[in-house]
């Protein structure tokens, strides 16, 4: 898909991480699984008074992110189960189109949980399939060369993310995709 099923989230994780940012004067702004540094500049353009910082597992990511953002943001090559940053350094992590590709969801959730302020918020878009489709993806994952791991059911996503956020907020976006708001209290 070329990244088109990341790009169709965008609005959605915009308008939530507006309503999560409403009363921040200048937010810091996590981007976990950057990526080219597209939904980033995005995000830099929609609040333009945000810090923002992005990192990415691949060297290659995180080149073609610090060039597409020249400088407005911090890219840093990282590991989502193993963020290199203080906890409570950030208003709101966003996370476009990568979950599913974490080996260790519990960790990766615990450490966007802990890089969060108290009151911060995750937002996160996924892929999303039905029982079936699911079912049959998840069997082949093992043997695919794209790096997914696991796409989850809306019961999974709750069930990892609430064993550290206070509140989660999941909902289905078009045929594919998914967007879940936690909250940290």
């Amino acid at each position: 898909m070329q990244g088109d099923h990341a790009r169709a989230l965008y609005p959605c994780i915009i308008e939530e991480a507006r309503r999560a940012m409403e009363s921040i004067p200048v937010p810091s702004v996590l981007d976990v699984g950057c990526g080219t540094g597209m939904l980033s500049e995005r995000l830099l353009g929609a609040f333009p008074s945000c810090r923002l910082t992005g990192v990415d597992l691949s060297p290659a990511m995180v080149e073609r992110a610090r060039v597409r953002l020249a400088g407005r943001a911090e890219v840093r090559e990282a590991d989502a189960e193993r963020l290199p940053f203080h906890d409570g350094a950030f208003d709101l992590v966003v996370c476009n189109d990568s979950f599913h590709h974490y080996p260790d969801p519990d960790r990766a959730a615990f450490q966007m949980w802990r890089v969060l302020r108290k009151g911060g918020a995750l937002v996160l878009g996924d892929v999303w399939q039905p029982a079936p489709a699911r079912a049959v993806m998840n069997a082949w994952m093992p043997f695919s060369h794209e790096g997914d791991v696991r796409i989850y059911s809306e019961t999974e996503l709750r069930a990892i993310l609430g064993t550290w956020f206070q509140r989660v907020r999941w909902s289905r976006i078009g045929l594919t995709g998914c967007l879940v708001v936690a909250s940290k209290g």
